[in-house]
């Protein structure tokens, strides 16, 4: 049958505005659906939040044809420290040593998301904003979604539909995917910090007994902070003053950098490893946080979310160059099964450093601070760790290679 589109994306996020970019020149029809107002983005309090670009983002980013302009408003990672509070364990890795100029670089969501989506905007897609996804169908030869735009209901056909709407998915749900979460009984607070000495570009990583600290290089004398407490806790540093609150992140986070002093409001978001159970049902994939969501420490689910879109656009791109129909059930196993392993990988290593970093047993506190430090004098098992924060290594590697 003929379909209104090729392909629906549902959501304008980051996530569904890089696919599109991702496949401008591929020849398929697309519409990009959005419940969210610009206005309304600009606004939201999670655009607030800091994301650490592995440097394998940066490189898919460049052959999306966005990096350079992003590149301006990010600053670099050329060190990463990581400690152990109040124990002897420390690993520092280092750009230099990598040949790089940068292991990663950091950037508000806000700043990244305006601009692939301005450059998505240019596209020849059809747009649908604001409007909601209401209903979602699939037959053998479409999918069919029900849209309400302007109160008005809307119904178009696609052959393929992409949930791309975030932890909430809309999508998701229509679809009855159930998810397995693990409640880490945490909560993530950032903020925004001005040190006295610097930062000199290092991204610090320290892990407490209530979950990890990160702070990260921000532009001038300026820090985004990540800072995960249990949740009692973290609901009580959110409301104290000020001063009450930096004296308390002063003496988690230490002087490395001098004195500290707040420059931006505090937020705080609940800590969940959420997964969905599985990423395709019939003529529909989920992708990025619709697919899963990660603990914070390490930053990786950004750049996890990242892979996916350039995965299936590769795939995507392949199938519409041999003819294929990109809704078929082969199709959609074969990029579930594509991106199987890179999830596992990301999501056990992600819970396993919260679950060994957390726990204040004697054995495991000597264990993961002796493995710090052989970390920090054996360089070859040094650059392999250092390789996996990159986000470089096999196809995941090569999808930077395209330009699309």
């Amino acid at each position: 049958m003929r379909c209104d589109y090729d392909l629906i994306i549902v959501g304008g996020g980051l996530a569904g505005n890089c696919l599109a970019l991702a496949l401008k020149d591929s020849g398929l029809r697309i519409a990009l659906i959005e419940a969210e107002t610009p206005a309304e983005r600009e606004h939201a309090p999670i655009g607030q939040r800091a994301l650490a670009l592995a440097y394998g983002s940066t490189v898919m980013l460049a052959a999306l044809g966005v990096w350079e302009t992003i590149k301006k408003t990010a600053t670099p990672i050329k060190h990463i420290h990581v400690s152990d509070q109040g124990h002897f364990g420390k690993t520092r890795l280092s750009a230099d040593k990598e040949g790089v100029d940068a292991l990663g670089y950091v950037i508000t969501a806000r700043h990244i998301e305006s601009h692939v989506s301005e450059q998505a905007s240019k596209t020849a897609l059809t747009t649908y904003c604001p409007a909601r996804v209401v209903g979602l169908m699939s037959s053998d030869e479409a999918a069919y979604v029900n849209l309400n735009v302007d109160q008005q209901s809307v119904n178009l056909t696609a052959k393929l539909v992409i949930g791309a709407d975030g932890g909430q998915s809309t999508v998701r749900q229509l679809l009855a995917i159930e998810q397995k979460t693990t409640d880490y009984f945490q909560k993530a607070i950032v903020t925004t910090v001005r040190s006295s000495l610097g930062h000199n570009n290092v991204a610090y990583e320290r892990f407490t007994a209530e979950g990890p600290l990160a702070v990260l290089p921000a532009t001038g004398n300026h820090s985004s902070v990540v800072w995960t407490r249990t949740t009692e806790h973290a609901d009580d540093l959110i409301q104290r003053s000020d001063a009450d609150f930096l004296a308390e992140l002063q003496n988690c986070f230490g002087f490395r950098m001098g004195s500290l002093q707040l420059v931006g409001p505090r937020f705080a978001f609940p800590v969940n490893l959420i997964r969905a159970e599985k990423m395709v049902q019939r003529r529909a994939i989920i992708v990025g946080n619709a697919a899963h969501q990660l603990h914070p420490v390490a930053g990786q689910g950004f750049n996890l979310g990242l892979r996916d879109v350039l995965q299936l656009a590769e795939m995507l791109i392949e199938q519409v160059e041999n003819e294929g129909d990109i809704g078929e059930p082969a199709f959609l196993d074969s990029y579930a099964k594509a991106r199987q392993i890179d999830h596992d990988k990301v999501i056990n290593f992600t819970d396993g450093l919260v679950r060994v970093f957390s726990n204040d047993w004697l054995p495991v506190t000597i264990s993961r601070n002796t493995a710090l430090i052989l970390l920090d004098h054996v360089n070859s098992v040094k650059s392999l760790v250092t390789q996996h924060a990159m986000g470089l290594g096999g196809r995941l590697q090569r999808l930077g290679k395209r330009r699309y």
